[in-house]
């Protein structure tokens, strides 16, 4: 999670980018920057502390109203089954609207099918690992180190609810602090209470910083291994910003570990936390199968006075992808698979008017780090296309013209920052890395040309760029670097021959948001359709597709020798799944956590947040990997917006 830089008198939410995981770059690699900060590989978590058997709720919830964090929000906060079946893949597909908004219950776009493809990004995926697997065990890892990166939180039997009055009765009740002693009764269940954990010994008698549960700045102060709303227990930060801070926690009442963003207890931060509650809950709805590849909340609650958004917990993003891959960049095969998701989740959010307003590699993370299925997150930027609040928006190397510009933007701005992805997956750099605005756009014309005088004339922020006559204002970067407009092709700076790769990003990448790709049409695309076009041409089905990879693997079992997991030098994701069959169900609901009473109960239509992170560096030379200050928080990241 990084946080962004804004204009003083227009700022927007800080960026998350989910799960970030400690990579150790390879031999040819230089030394990462101290900005380029990671935290280190994520271990299982503990089992639960709370015992107790579970008893009738407490009717006492009045007794400590004063404190309490769990005054009824039913606007806010729905009740959910995190244990929705998944079904099949629709085969209805749908029409994205050209204008005019959509309600929660109109059908979303399809995704399209991409199995085979599917096989072999996965394979390339493969690939990618035994190469950092050689990488490790040249640079003298042991295995016992790499099968360590291997573990993952396994799930957890779910744990027993206890009341509060039941709970207060036992031995278990000399953990708890004065102040819990009377929070409790606020909470009808209870799976954990943090026994053993260094807790802050709070007492209702001093309220200052929220009870001593705060620090000077409004975040939360974290205790690992202690709880969040008796449920949740918290394992580790993974991440902080400017916004507050993503926990790894386990839920004991579904066993899972899970990503909890915690909000700081500042109001700017508490409205804008409801704009991305408000978006991730239509999301839910307009994706209860999850097929277009975007980022589920679970819950959110209330606990002491801070905003709690649960999520699912995923592996790294692309960004820590490409370092891992020492910054050389990836096939169009992979790209391909990666592009297709992606285009699903915009596809979902266009058909919905929604502007994600930061996408990034960061803010796209893997599933599992040797599988090509991806997700898109952090929606603390968003906004719905009607409802914009920012004029300044995007992280600077993502940032499209009309935002940089000044100008009117929708969802285009979208396309744009998918191109600058795609572009930066395949070279391992970013295509456009300005050190500054003013350089930004020299970036940009350097590849694309001086735009239209038209569209400068529209520019409220023209005077910055451009002179009296619409020539491009001088600019020399720190390196004593002159861009000159029109200098080089796309084809030049990608170092590409493949036709309709290039026409793809092409398209993303132009200048004109109205005539920017959209994602139906992208998907219609030429680079999109060859790839199916290749597996059919060369007979390659679903089986058939299955049985050549998985021969090709080295990772082979011989008869009589017990299979064992590879050997993966990647870091591994966080994500505890379990299978859909577990999580399905008649009736197998689970309770949503007791919220408290917010500051702010309506979802505000405007906010200002001010997101400061330091700008990420750029290589001097290709030669170079490329290292940036986008703060790595596992679980969600911050980057430059300046």
């Amino acid at each position: 999670m990084g946080s962004k830089e804004h204009s003083s008198s227009q700022s927007s939410p800080a960026s998350l980018s989910k799960v970030s995981r400690q990579l150790v770059a390879p031999p040819s690699a230089k030394k990462p920057s101290p900005r380029d900060s990671a935290v280190g590989l994520r271990k299982s978590s503990a089992p639960a502390t709370t015992g107790g058997a579970s008893l009738v709720p407490s009717e006492s919830h009045s007794r400590f109203s004063g404190l309490s964090p769990s005054k009824s929000l039913k606007l806010l906060s729905p009740r959910i089954s995190l244990a929705t079946a998944k079904t099949s893949p629709s085969t209805t597909p749908g029409t994205p609207s050209g204008s005019g908004r959509q309600s929660a219950s109109t059908p979303s776009p399809a995704p399209s099918s991409a199995d085979d493809e599917e096989l072999l990004a996965d394979e390339e995926m493969v690939q990618y690992i035994k190469r950092q697997q050689a990488r490790k065990l040249a640079a003298g890892a042991k295995k016992e180190e790499l099968d360590e990166m291997l573990r993952f939180p396994e799930p957890l039997p779910p744990v027993p609810p206890s009341s509060p009055t039941s709970l207060l009765r036992s031995s278990q009740a000399a953990y708890l602090s004065d102040y819990e002693k009377q929070e409790i009764l606020e909470f009808p269940k209870i799976y954990t209470i943090g026994a053993h954990s260094e807790k802050n010994r709070a007492t209702p008698d001093i309220s200052v910083n929220n009870y001593g549960y705060d620090d000077d700045r409004g975040d939360y102060t974290v205790v690992p291994h202690d709880h969040l709303a008796y449920r949740y227990e918290i394992i580790e930060v993974l991440g902080k910003g400017s916004f507050g801070q993503v926990l790894h926690c386990r839920d004991h009442c579904t066993g899972l570990s899970v990503a909890i963003k915690i909000i700081r207890n500042k109001k700017r931060f508490h409205h804008q936390a409801l704009v991305e509650i408000k978006i991730l809950d239509n999301l839910r709805k307009w994706d209860p199968e999850e097929k277009h590849h975007v980022i589920k909340m679970n819950e959110h609650f209330y606990f002491r006075d801070h905003l709690c958004i649960a999520m699912e917990l995923l592996s790294i993003n692309l960004y820590e992808l490409i370092k891992a891959n020492g910054f050389a960049g990836f096939s169009t095969v992979l790209i391909r698979r990666f592009t297709v998701q992606m285009l699903s989740a915009l596809a979902l959010m266009r058909h919905h008017r929604v502007v994600h307003c930061d996408l990034k590699p960061e803010n796209v993370l893997l599933m599992h780090p040797a599988k090509s299925k991806l997700k898109v997150i952090d929606f603390g930027s968003s906004c719905f296309e009607h409802e914009k609040v920012y004029t300044y928006i995007q992280s600077r190397f993502y940032r499209s013209p009309e935002v940089i510009l000044g100008m009117n933007y929708h969802m285009a701005i979208d396309m744009w920052s998918l191109g600058c992805i795609l572009a930066e997956l395949y070279t391992g750099y970013p295509i456009f890395p300005g050190e500054n605005e003013q350089e930004q756009l020299s970036c940009i014309m350097e590849v694309l040309g001086v735009p239209d005088k038209d569209l400068i004339a529209r520019s409220s922020r023209k005077n910055l760029f451009f002179d009296r006559t619409g020539a491009p204002r001088p600019v020399v970067n720190s390196r004593g670097r002159r861009r000159r407009p029109g200098s080089k092709t796309l084809a030049q700076v990608l170092r590409c021959d493949e036709e309709h790769f290039i026409d793809f990003i092409s398209k993303c990448l132009h200048w004109d948001p109205e005539r920017r790709l959209k994602p139906q049409n992208a998907m219609r695309h030429p680079f999109i359709t060859a790839g199916r076009r290749k597996l059919v041409a060369s007979g390659l089905t679903s089986s058939t597709s299955r049985t050549l990879l998985s021969s090709s693997r080295s990772t082979r079992t011989v008869a009589g020798e017990t299979p064992r997991r590879p050997i993966i030098g990647a870091p591994v994701p966080l994500a505890a799944r379990v299978a859909s069959s577990n999580r399905s169900g008649a009736g197998s609901s689970i309770p949503s956590t007791p919220t408290g009473t917010p500051a702010h109960p309506t979802i505000p239509s405007s906010a200002s947040i001010t997101h400061r992170t330091p700008y990420r560096s750029v290589p001097t030379s290709v030669s170079i990997p490329h290292h940036s200050s986008r703060t790595v928080l596992n679980g969600y990241i911050v980057s430059p917006m300046i």
